[in-house]
């Protein structure tokens, strides 16, 4: 019997024999702790291990991305703590003026085809997008990671998904997702692997990927793996760090599935997630009647330059309505820089919009402004959950809705404004 993706993967890292259910010890390339969660990472080694040091440091990393630079105490103090700790043990701190993490892994190689990544941060399965395995994992389970560069883990049955069909523009990767998640719902894919095929996965660029794998969590995924393209191994063969080699990982033509699901995306119309669950997806033209106050476009889901680029586009030479504070947040600091050498920072600033330094932003309470009671927001990010961006209703939509809809001062559907 083959071997699905993960399977694999884990076998590569893993000593014992490797099937579902199992629990094995698997070997890690990258540790990671975020500003979330990174100062307990320290407490517990600390408290486990005194006077000791990690496994390997330079597959040990910091990247602080919640709220960054701290805008409370408590956050500052974690911050603190996590350079204290990496100044003693060697690790490299990418600070708070770097970006979300798991992105500045997939940009600067530390997550490659083939590898094992863990963090305290719930969506790194978002390295997925390039044929790798993430997991985030608790701060105790983080911590022994640190000192033995190992963890173990129980192997997870695979869902294939077969997308049939194609869409075309004005709908996005996001969209696509977005009807994912309403397909299979919050506990659709749970504890389970989930592999994407179909012409509609092949045609998909980074940052159409990332957005995909970005919401494995949100339909209950262990991970999320979409088989890399021939521009995704390019692109990974042109970030690798030093003589590191990377070995891409396909399914066989024989793997067991635990179910395989064909979802027809033929003729996709824009979605949009309603409040308060993600899985609550529906067509945006069915609340073009709903008044909205704020606009957010940013997060690990949608703050690529690709997301950006599009969304400038549609708003170019235009103005976005006088009641809408509307705010776009880069996923990293190489983001951000194309953003400048490219122009679209002033297209942005000219309609209106509020520009903020690389981090989580608008995922994170408090980073670049919260909803209040009453107000209508529309996010590019992964989750709508009640007080999550504020005491308001917060809607998930594209880059492209949340233009449209900043332009009109309602929930428009991008065919409206094209």
């Amino acid at each position: 019997m083959g071997q699905t993706i993960i399977e694999k993967i884990i076998q590569n890292h893993s000593k014992e024999k490797v099937r579902p259910g199992e629990i094995v010890w698997m070997d890690l390339d990258v540790r990671s702790a975020r500003d979330f969660g990174g100062a307990n990472v320290v407490k517990h080694f600390n408290k486990e291990y005194p006077g000791e040091k990690i496994a390997d440091t330079q597959k040990t990393i910091f990247t602080f991305d919640c709220v960054a630079p701290a805008v409370t105490i408590a956050y500052a103090n974690n911050q603190h703590i996590c350079r204290q700790f990496a100044r003693e043990q060697n690790i490299r701190v990418f600070d708070v003026d770097s970006g979300i993490g798991s992105h500045i892994m997939i940009e600067d190689g530390y997550a490659l085809p083939g590898m094992t990544i863990v963090g305290t941060d719930s969506h790194l399965n978002i390295v997925g997008a390039v044929g790798a395995f993430g997991q985030g994992m608790g701060d105790q389970d983080i911590a022994f990671s640190f000192k033995t560069g190992k963890t173990w883990f129980e192997v997870p049955e695979t869902i294939k998904i077969i997308l049939k069909g194609k869409f075309n523009y004005p709908t996005t990767a996001k969209d696509l997702t977005l009807f994912i998640v309403g397909k299979l719902g919050s506990k659709g894919a749970l504890g389970k692997a989930i592999e994407f095929y179909g012409d509609s996965i092949d045609v998909l660029d980074l940052d159409g990927r990332i957005t995909l794998a970005s919401m494995a969590t949100e339909m209950g995924a262990i991970a999320s793996l979409i088989p890399p393209s021939k521009e995704i191994i390019d692109f990974c063969q042109n970030v690798t760090i030093g003589e590191k080699e990377f070995q891409t990982i396909y399914a066989d033509s024989d793997a067991n599935y635990c179910s395989v699901l064909e979802i027809d995306v033929s003729n996709l119309e824009p979605q949009i997630s309603v409040p308060s669950k993600p899985d609550n997806v529906h067509p945006v033209k069915n609340y073009g009647d709903k008044i909205i106050h704020s606009v957010f476009i940013g997060s690990c889901t949608n703050g690529r330059f690709g997301d950006f680029s599009v969304a400038a586009e549609l708003l170019k030479g235009r103005r976005i309505k006088k009641e809408v504070m509307a705010k776009i947040v880069p996923a990293t600091r190489k983001v951000y820089k194309k953003l400048l050498d490219e122009g679209l920072i002033e297209i942005f600033f000219n309609a209106g919009f509020i520009i903020s330094h690389p981090s989580c932003a608008g995922c994170a309470s408090g980073q670049i402004g919260m909803t209040g009671k009453g107000e209508v927001q529309i996010s590019t990010s992964n989750r709508n959950f009640v007080g999550k961006q504020g005491d308001g209703e917060t809607f998930l939509a594209s880059p492209l809705t949340a233009v449209a809809s900043a332009l009109i001062g309602r929930i428009t559907s991008p065919e409206e404004v094209l």
